[in-house]
């Protein structure tokens, strides 16, 4: 008998720790820099739903295609999208190779420090300053900047390097929507070459699933090597209409979930909820003036105006970053 009672005791002291330990499992929060907020909740019904095997809603893993914005959705796009700051520390580099450029727009306010005057000329003097900092050398030179420049250069306002400025909601979001069988794509207005040299390694997303704007690439034979070589043209924009585009060309299949943060990313909103079945689309609202910035529908960076009305009338997902975000930056 006393066997029998010890005997018990243990399997019962066994289901005791299994049966703790499941529930503390349960308990575990996938999204803890998220407050307790409508936007949170949205998202882990949504997940729930799209993973439940048998129900009417059950995506296989095959389909569960997650697309994000890069510039303001995974990372600050403020005082200017940061590849624009790369670029400029790239005029600042080449300047003694080209002398000319002291009188020539947008170059010579550029190196004075004028910023308004070198954008004075519209798209066009953007195109420019781009085109000439990012072409002329192999991609993997290209990489080599990148890599360098990433690693070292500071935010002008917050004196962070760029990779600290990520924002840690996200990345627990990339993190639960992959431990859920979600693959996760980037879809970006910036270059793709530009983030494909860092992006495994702050957001976990793997060079073939970055999808953004390219220059054209050329193949040569230098001394017998064959490499490839960065025109000084533009091959393809990855904004607004674009983006379903690539999305198409490049994944082959719509996504269930969309992630964005300006009225660039519309379409690719559109785009994924259009389609059959559950879907999910979600704006990042940028509201937090002390912990980050305030903007929306009069920035000239990432402008929210047109895809905050179409969230409201068709219940998208918007995340007011000032009430659901209790932490901003991955490094604090």
């Amino acid at each position: 008998m006393l066997v029998k009672r010890i005997l018990w005791g243990w399997i019962a002291c066994g289901l005791l720790m299994v049966c703790g330990g499941l529930a503390t499992a349960q308990t575990i929060d996938p999204l803890p820099s998220w407050n307790d907020c409508e936007a949170k909740r949205s998202i882990i019904a949504f997940t729930e739903q799209v993973v439940k095997s048998g129900s009417s809603s059950f995506v296989p893993p095959a389909e569960r295609i997650a697309v994000f914005d890069n510039d303001g959705t995974l990372w600050a796009e403020q005082p200017m999208y940061f590849q624009l700051l790369f670029a400029i520390d790239r005029v600042k580099t080449l300047a003694p190779n080209h002398p000319e450029w002291r009188d020539k727009e947008p170059f010579a306010s550029l190196l004075k420090g004028d910023m308004q005057g070198a954008l004075a000329g519209g798209e066009h003097a953007l195109l420019e300053i781009m085109v000439t900092t990012h072409a002329g050398m192999t991609t993997a030179e290209f990489e080599s900047i990148v890599k360098d420049w990433i690693s070292t250069a500071r935010h002008p306002t917050t004196k962070r390097l760029y990779t600290d400025m990520v924002y840690q909601p996200m990345l627990e979001l990339l993190d639960y929507l992959r431990a859920n069988e979600f693959k996760t794509y980037i879809v970006s207005g910036g270059g793709i070459e530009f983030m494909r040299t860092w992006s495994e390694q702050v957001y976990g997303i793997p060079p073939e699933q970055v999808i953004g704007s390219s220059i054209k690439v050329k193949f040569e034979l230098r001394d017998k090597v064959p490499v490839l070589i960065r025109q000084p043209e533009i091959d393809f924009f990855d904004d607004k209409e674009g983006k379903p585009v690539a999305i198409h060309q490049q994944i082959g299949r719509r996504p269930i979930a969309a992630f964005g943060n300006s009225d660039g990313d519309l379409q690719m909103l559109q785009w994924t909820t259009s389609g059959q079945g559950v879907r999910f689309a979600l704006y990042v609202q940028h509201t937090d003036a002390e912990r980050e910035w305030a903007y929306d529908r009069n920035s000239w960076i990432g402008r929210l105006d047109k895809g905050l009305d179409e969230a409201k009338a068709k219940g998208w997902t918007v995340v007011d970053m000032k009430k659901d975000w209790n932490t901003i930056f991955s490094k604090q």
